[in-house]
């Protein structure tokens, strides 16, 4: 899957070691460009954590991810785990930066509901021998 938004900020870092030796986490916090905006945690392990260090608040960037959940004593818990970076605003040399598609919604305004009247339906004035059949 892949996800796009601005950074909002990094959260703390944390290490620890397992069966498989030592290991470090930290969270990265993104906005998505979204007509509604919504606000995701994004877990970066050991591999990733050297990018997000040069990562700044504003930054658009576009993230290949991995969903998973787990229960764990009667609770679930949900990571949005980080394989891969993309930058969005890197350019090739002689070549303008490029923004990402805005996704928007477009949705067309309900017509207005008539006030009065079968005039308003049929478009004239109805005197009750003015059937439409």
């Amino acid at each position: 899957m892949e996800i796009t938004g601005k950074v909002v900020r990094l959260g703390g870092l944390t290490e620890g070691t397992s069966a498989k030796g030592p290991w470090r986490k930290q969270d990265l916090i993104i906005e998505t460009d979204e007509q509604y905006p919504k606000t995701v945690c994004l877990t970066c392990w050991t591999n990733q954590i050297n990018e997000i260090q040069s990562m700044v608040p504003g930054q658009l960037i576009k993230a290949q991810i991995d969903i998973s959940s787990r229960e764990f004593n009667g609770k679930w818990y949900t990571d949005v785990r980080v394989w891969r970076f993309d930058p969005i605003n890197a350019a090739a040399p002689g070549q303008p930066a490029q923004q990402p598609a805005a996704q928007t919604m477009h949705q067309t305004p309900p017509a207005a509901a008539p006030t009065g009247g079968p005039e308003d339906y049929f478009g004239e004035s109805s005197n009750g021998d003015d059937l439409p059949f």
